[in-house]
C-alpha cells in the first residue's frame, strides 16, 4: 500500500430521487447504511487519513459517518457545485497538507470491496501516474462518465454523459466515480477547474485533461466485478443492490462450510458471523450482529436479530431478538424470543411461547403456550403449559424467581413479585401470590363441586321457557 494514503468520501448529495426524508447514503442495506458499506471497504485499505464530504442533512449524516469511522474529518460542502468542489472542500478541511496517494470514492456504493480498493491504489503508486481511473465494461454505459483512450490505450478525458457526443455515448467503458491522484498534483489540479459545462458544475474528472496537458501520466484500473461500483439512486436500484449483496453474502457462507438449502430465500447481514456445519433452512433471515455456532440448525421461516446461537442449537419458526441460546437447545415452531431473553444449555422454549428479560437455566422448558416475562428459571425445570408470569403491577415491572428441578403446573399465574424454590411444585390452574418454599407444593384452586343432575334439571328449564 502507499506509504501515505488519504481517502475522501464523498457523501454531500441529497439524493431527491429516493424521494425519501432520509439521507441518500444513510439507507440500509445488508445490515449497513450504504455509507457504512463503503467505510468498512475504505478502513480495509488502511488509510492514514479519511475526509468525508457531507452537505444535506449534515446532522444526521456527519455523526453517522464518525460511529462507523471515529478518526474521520468532516468536511462541509455548503452548494453542491460538483465533485471537484467537494474535493476542494476536503482538502481545505485537512490546512491543503496532504502527501502520497489521495483516494476519492462515492458513499452509495455497497458492493465495494477493500481489496479492489487496495488493488487500485496500489497499481496507482506503483505506476507513479498523476491519475488513475477505476473503470468497468457494461452492457448499458448510459448516464456514467465515457472514458476515452487514444490509440494506444492512454486515457485522454473521462466525458460526462450530458456533454458526451454521440460517437462518445456508443463507449461501453465508464467512469466508476472512484479515482486515485498523486497528493501533490492534486493540490493544484483543484484550483485550476473551471464549470464551463451543461451542469454548471466543477467536475473532479476534468483533472485527467489537465494532466494530459502537462504531460503527465493518466491511466485506468479496470475493474472486472464492475458491480462493485454500482450506486443507487432510487429504491429500484437500492433493492437490486440489495438482492445482489445478499446473493455474495449467501454464496461466500456456503464456501466458507455453511449449509443454505434455499439462497433465494435466505436473507444474511454483513455483519453475521456463522461457523461451519451450520444449516440454514428457507425463509430464514440473520440480521445485525446475529452468531450462529456450529452444527445448530435455523428455519424454515426463522428471523433473528441480533442473537447467539449456540452449538448444535435448533430454531425452528421463530422470531428472535437481542436472545442468547445455548448449546444444544431447541426453539419453536412459533415462539417469540424478545430482548433479554437467555435459554440455557439443552433447554427448550417450544411452541406459542413468548420471553422477554428472562433467564431460563440448563436443561429447563418452557413447552407450550406460555408468557415468562422478566423472570429467572433455575435449571431441569418443567414450567406447565398455558403459564403466565404477571410482572406488571400497572406501574411496574417485578420480577419472578423459579428455583431449579421445579416443575409448575398447568394454567399457572405467577403475580410478581414472588419466588418458587428448588423441588417445589404448583398444582393445576395454581395463582401464586405468595413465595413458594422449597421442596413445597402450592394449590390455590377452591374444591371442586359436582352438582349431580344438572343436564336433566337446565332440559327441563328450557322447555318451560319455550311454552
Amino acid at each position: 500500500m502507499p506509504k501515505n494514503l488519504t481517502v475522501v468520501v464523498l457523501a454531500a448529495g441529497g439524493g431527491t430521487r429516493m424521494k425519501s426524508k432520509t439521507m441518500k447514503v444513510l439507507h440500509p442495506i445488508g445490515g449497513r447504511s450504504m455509507i457504512g458499506h463503503v467505510l468498512h471497504a475504505v478502513q480495509q485499505a488502511e488509510p492514514t487519513q479519511i475526509i468525508a464530504v457531507v452537505g444535506t442533512q449534515r446532522d444526521t449524516v456527519g455523526p453517522h459517518i464518525l460511529e462507523h469511522a471515529p478518526g474521520a474529518v468532516l468536511a462541509v460542502q455548503e452548494s453542491l457545485d460538483g465533485t471537484g468542489d467537494a474535493v476542494r472542500v476536503a482538502l481545505q478541511a485537512i490546512g491543503g497538507s496532504v502527501t502520497g496517494t489521495v483516494l476519492v470514492v462515492t458513499g452509495d456504493t455497497p458492493l465495494l470491496r477493500g481489496e479492489s480498493l487496495r488493488d487500485f491504489a496500489e497499481e496507482h503508486d506503483a505506476a507513479e501516474r498523476a491519475v488513475s481511473v477505476l473503470t468497468g465494461v457494461v452492457g448499458n454505459p448510459f448516464g456514467y462518465g465515457r472514458i476515452v483512450r487514444n490509440d494506444e490505450g492512454d486515457v485522454e478525458a473521462i466525458v460526462e454523459e450530458k456533454d458526451a457526443t454521440p460517437a462518445q455515448r456508443e463507449i461501453a467503458e465508464i467512469n466508476s466515480g472512484i479515482l486515485a491522484f498523486d497528493a501533490e498534483f492534486l493540490t493544484g489540479a483543484i484550483g485550476q477547474l473551471r464549470n464551463h459545462n451543461a451542469g454548471g458544475e466543477y467536475y473532479l474528472t476534468d483533472t485527467v485533461g489537465i494532466a494530459r496537458e502537462a504531460g503527465l501520466t493518466v491511466g485506468a484500473h479496470l475493474l472486472d466485478d464492475v458491480m462493485q461500483t454500482e450506486g443507487a439512486n432510487d429504491r429500484v436500484q437500492l433493492a437490486t443492490l440489495g438482492r445482489e449483496l445478499n446473493r455474495r453474502i449467501v454464496v461466500d457462507w456456503m464456501r466458507a462450510g455453511v449449509t443454505v438449502m434455499d439462497p433465494a430465500t435466505t436473507w444474511i447481514d454483513a455483519d453475521v458471523v456463522l461457523s461451519r456445519d451450520v444449516t440454514l433452512l428457507p425463509g430464514t433471515q440473520l440480521i445485525g450482529a446475529t452468531v450462529v455456532a456450529e452444527d445448530a440448525v435455523i428455519g424454515p421461516d426463522t428471523t433473528l436479530k441480533d442473537c447467539e446461537i449456540g452449538v448444535g442449537a435448533r430454531i425452528v419458526r421463530t422470531h428472535g431478538e437481542l436472545a442468547v441460546i445455548g448449546d444444544g437447545a431447541s426453539v419453536g415452531p412459533f415462539a417469540y424470543l424478545r430482548p433479554g431473553t437467555s435459554l440455557g444449555e439443552a433447554g427448550k422454549i417450544g411452541t406459542f411461547v413468548e420471553t422477554k428479560n428472562s433467564t431460563i437455566g440448563a436443561g429447563s422448558k418452557v413447552p407450550h403456550l406460555s408468557y415468562v416475562g422478566d423472570a429467572e428459571i433455575g435449571e431441569a425445570t418443567n414450567i406447565g403449559a398455558g403459564t403466565i408470569f404477571a410482572n406488571y403491577d400497572g406501574k411496574k415491572k417485578h420480577r419472578t424467581t423459579v428455583g431449579s428441578r421445579t416443575k409448575t403446573g398447568s394454567n399457572n399465574t405467577f403475580i410478581a413479585p414472588v419466588s418458587i424454590g428448588d423441588d417445589a411444585s404448583t398444582g393445576g390452574g395454581t395463582t401464586v401470590r405468595r413465595d413458594v418454599p422449597d421442596g413445597a407444593l402450592a394449590v390455590s384452586a377452591s374444591p371442586q363441586r359436582n352438582i349431580a343432575g344438572w343436564a336433566a334439571r337446565r332440559a327441563a328449564l328450557d322447555s318451560d321457557d319455550e311454552k
